[in-house]
């Protein structure tokens, strides 16, 4: 069958893009010879490199948003009104039109890097068109005034960079895993000017554990990627506070404390409330997906011209940082503020869960500064205070609902005074927070994120309680035995070609009689023949320095994991450890533990992460 000139092209196209890739791979070799020094490198070039990928997506939500929605609002006459229904309404359903293609980015960004982090390899999930669709739609749907934020876009977008990084250069999956967090860390420290809270919340949310490999790498990206950015955007705090405030009477403590309720109960509401909408818009399956977001658009679209035409302040459309740039000026009425509390979070809740492209970040903050600022009205008419510190309450409340939803409650006092530059609310701002988390934590122990998850059927790895669990399971119980082994004779040319259809990195390699010979990853197999090595048999190059056996425990296999820092091992049989008996995974172990549990809800599928060869 003769092939079309597109077809020709394409293969082209990927010829060029393979010798490149190998050309770099041969570059990297000579300059850095230990894969140690490769991840190092990498971490330098991915921190830069996620800072300017930031810095574009944010320009380009800035123009899409003054060439979009700025225009429509500004319109004379009742042509405003109709346009600021319009505009984002019609966004949302191209974007919802478009996603229909790119599943992946749908939502926030930040549950499905936490996801691949936990649960999975780098290999299956990250890829570079789903960043590329989340960074058009994203802005898209942004730009045209939807009630979402950039930055968790952003996080995903940069851990995606990250990954893609990391099989360029041909990484071992477990440090292909170890960048995630790197460009997470880049992309947030990046998005908000925050690079400590950008490496707390990376060790809080996503990684889940003080983890010393990570943090080191984390900790660089983080730095460089806020250099980036304050080198193009200049040295600024994303909200400019008018001056700097503190506890000047001691009595308002009190109502601070209040406020630390007052936001872990309402983001636990608020929480509950995009959860229920989401759910409620996944089941309505006779309702054409395109149109699902255009209803968020729509419900969006509404409110923002309420809110112009009754209060004349905006902010429910896009993120609303000038808006509370306001609030923690102490520039807004009191009955503004109770109007943007409900619509904001009507609007994020509606938008989000309809299948917005965008994340709850920003919206979280202007929530929480809206009731903060109410509590800075009630500490002023009930106990006399001066009408001065209305803005210390909405940047009090901005942590204290942020601590209530994300549950990062480190990050949350951290982000605050990193975005606003002011550091002495201190103990109001820790006293509201910790409020605030223990009473959304009391009332729901999931994160939003992991609540999301959750709805999903992904469920994370692996709580407390399943270590018990862990010592009664065997290897063998939860081992994947349909594996795609790789004969001892052939050559890497042949065994990237009998490999590259597939999406998983490390191969057995057995002999002739089914001996197990050793491990061969998909990254070795592409380092040798960007080396020249393409004849050479596996069997020279396959290597078995650790293994695990169908006797051991998951909790001995989970600490081998750590050990090695590894998501996957072999698994030899226990009476004769030539003979290969499967493939223990991460996620392997997680299904063999939810499994275990009580209650039906707990019971996983199991996913195969090898599959034999045809």
């Amino acid at each position: 069958m003769p092939i079309s000139p597109k077809q020709q092209l394409a293969q082209r196209l990927l010829g060029r893009a393979r010798a490149l890739n190998d050309a770099i791979l041969r570059l990297t070799s000579r300059i850095t010879p230990t894969e140690q020094q490769r991840v190092l490198g990498l971490t330098l070039a991915v921190g830069a490199l996620c800072g300017l990928v930031a810095v574009s997506f944010h320009a380009s939500i800035s123009w899409c948003s003054k060439a979009v929605i700025e225009r429509a609002v500004a319109l004379e006459s009742w042509h405003w009104i109709a346009a600021t229904i319009i505009v984002p309404t019609t966004g949302a359903m191209i974007v919802g039109a478009a996603a229909a293609r790119f599943p992946n980015v749908r939502g926030s960004g930040i549950p499905q890097i936490k996801a691949v982090y936990a649960v999975s390899g780098t290999r299956q999930r990250l890829r570079l068109r789903d960043a590329a669709a989340k960074f058009a739609l994203s802005t898209l749907m942004i730009g045209s005034g939807a009630s979402l934020g950039r930055e968790g876009p952003t996080v995903q977008i940069c851990a995606t960079v990250a990954a893609a990084c990391g099989r360029v250069l041909a990484l071992s999956p477990s440090n292909q895993r170890r960048l995630i967090p790197v460009g997470a860390a880049a992309g947030i420290a990046a998005a908000f000017n925050a690079p400590i809270a950008a490496v707390t919340f990376v060790i809080e949310e996503l990684v889940g554990a003080l983890d010393t490999t990570v943090l080191s790498g984390v900790v660089i990206a983080a730095a460089l990627a806020a250099v980036v950015e304050h080198s193009v955007l200049g040295e600024h705090t994303v909200f400019v506070v008018p001056h700097e405030y503190g506890l000047t009477h001691a009595s308002s403590l009190l109502v601070f404390g209040l406020l630390g309720i007052a936001a872990g109960l309402s983001s636990h509401a608020f929480s509950k409330g995009l959860l229920s909408s989401r759910k409620a818009f996944r089941d309505a399956t006779r309702l054409p997906g395109f149109l699902k977001p255009a209803i968020g658009g729509l419900v969006t679209g509404c409110l923002a011209a309420g809110m112009l035409a009754s209060f004349g302040v905006r902010g429910v459309e896009g993120g609303g940082y000038d808006t509370i740039s306001l609030a923690l000026g102490g520039k807004l009425a009191a009955g503004a503020m109770v109007a943007l509390f409900l619509a904001k979070g009507c609007a994020t809740m509606i938008g989000y869960s309809s299948g917005g492209v965008g994340g709850i970040f920003a919206p979280t903050l202007f929530v929480g500064s809206m009731l903060g600022g109410l509590f800075g009205y009630a500490d002023m008419w009930l106990l006399n205070h001066a009408d001065a510190q209305l803005g210390a309450f909405a940047l009090v409340g901005m942590g204290a609902f942020f601590a209530g939803v994300i549950r990062a409650p480190i990050t949350s006092v951290l982000i605050i005074f990193e975005m606003t530059g002011s550091y002495r609310l201190v103990l109001p701002l820790m006293i509201a927070n910790t409020v605030a988390y223990v009473v959304a934590r009391r009332m729901g122990r999931e994160s939003i994120y992991e609540a999301l998850l959750d709805q999903d059927g992904v469920r994370l790895p692996l709580g407390r309680s399943a270590g018990s669990t862990l010592t009664t399971l065997s290897t063998r119980s939860a081992m994947t035995t349909d594996v795609t082994t790789l004969a001892v004779d052939m050559t890497v040319v042949e065994a990237l070609s009998e490999v590259s259809a597939l999406s998983f990195s490390s191969f057995p390699v057995v002999a002739p009689d089914g001996t197990l010979q050793g491990i061969i990853t998909e990254g070795r197999l592409r380092r040798l023949a960007a080396e020249g090595e393409g004849e050479v048999r596996l069997g020279d190059q396959a290597r078995l320095r650790e293994y695990l056996h169908t006797g051991q425990t998951l909790r001995d296999a989970l600490s081998a994991m750590s050990r090695l820092g590894v998501r996957q091992m072999v698994v030899v049989e226990e009476t004769d450890r030539t003979r290969l008996a499967g493939i223990l995974s991460m996620s392997d172990v997680m299904r063999a533990a939810l499994a275990a549990e009580p209650g039906p809800e707990s019971r996983a599928t199991s996913t195969p992460l090898f599959h034999r060869s045809r």
